[in-house]
């Protein structure tokens, strides 16, 4: 029997979003480690709230993993309500992650609440179609409502890295001062090529950061220094983190370091960072428009 499609009508049509669009342009970062214990949440939340507190920005952090150390760490700021980041990874969706995500008592911090089940939306996302793309569909509109997206990788490359790599303008990429983390690094970044040839051109690398640094550790430090300079020189931040007690202690007790400790050391450092970085972000952004200039007159 012969199948006639003449009555069938396929549209391309993308579907309208619930979100309505706001007036800002996001830059999406990737806060992404290969390895564990190099202070990756500690950097997205503490950059986060230095983003907001200080330089008055409109800041989104998009826990990817679920271990939901992001929400632990703002679990006394953090307000009740939110949604299953999961569920939109999973299938289909007119939502967007702006929509799941709460505020916090911090003026201008927003974050995706926890949820452990990102784990099983890790697996069931390599049987959708285009699997790398979902989390930058669920990006677009959200976007236009904050000037920073910060989205906290798991500490692995898995489906949820390299969607979060997708849907990023810039990668940064957190290393404390140990070989393994220094060969995480080369691991990010040979990922981050990988994408850029195949998914995402304009992904650029904002910056490697040290973190953990304990002065105590001189030779230690400096070899790592030196190895990160002569592979990656141009890419790796002044600002470096130290090791920094009261991170820990503001974790504990479920705050930001600048409520729990506003003077500590590294919540200084934080601030320089995040003023490193709207500088690199900015420079991103000059450099993108004078490459859009010369293809246009080119």
């Amino acid at each position: 029997m012969r199948l006639s499609m003449g009555s069938v009508q396929f549209s391309g049509r993308v579907a309208a979003k619930s979100l309505q669009p706001g007036d800002r342009k996001a830059f999406v970062v990737a806060v992404a480690a290969q390895k564990g214990g190099v202070g990756k949440t500690t950097t997205t939340v503490t950059l986060g709230a230095a983003l907001a507190r200080y330089f008055d920005k409109q800041v989104l952090l998009v826990d990817l993993d679920a271990q939901s150390h992001v929400a632990l760490s703002l679990r006394q700021q953090l307000n009740q309500g939110g949604d299953s980041l999961a569920e939109l990874l999973e299938e289909p969706t007119t939502r967007e992650v702006a929509e799941v995500a709460v505020g916090t008592s911090i003026p201008g911090l927003e974050a995706t609440p926890a949820c452990p089940e990102l784990n099983r939306a890790e697996n069931r996302l390599s049987t959708r179609i285009g699997k790398e793309l979902v989390l930058r569909e669920l990006l677009r509109i959200s976007r236009t409502h904050y000037d920073v997206i910060l989205l906290d990788c798991p500490p692995n490359l898995g489906n949820l890295t390299i969607n979060a790599l997708v849907a990023a303008d810039a990668v940064l990429v957190p290393c404390n001062p140990s070989m393994l983390a220094v060969s995480g690094v080369e691991g990010v970044l040979g990922a981050v090529g990988e994408v850029r040839a195949a998914l995402n051109p304009a992904l650029e690398v904002l910056g490697l950061v040290l973190t953990r640094v304990d002065q105590r550790n001189g030779a230690t430090n400096q070899l790592i220094e030196q190895l990160l300079v002569e592979n990656w020189g141009e890419l790796l931040s002044p600002v470096q983190i130290g090791a920094d007690a009261a991170l820990g202690k503001a974790q504990l007790a479920g705050q930001d370091v600048y409520s729990f400790e506003a003077g500590a050391r590294s919540a200084g450092q934080y601030v320089e960072l995040a003023e490193w970085i709207i500088a690199r972000i900015a420079a991103l952004a000059n450099t993108d428009g004078a490459v859009e200039a010369d293809r246009r007159h080119g």
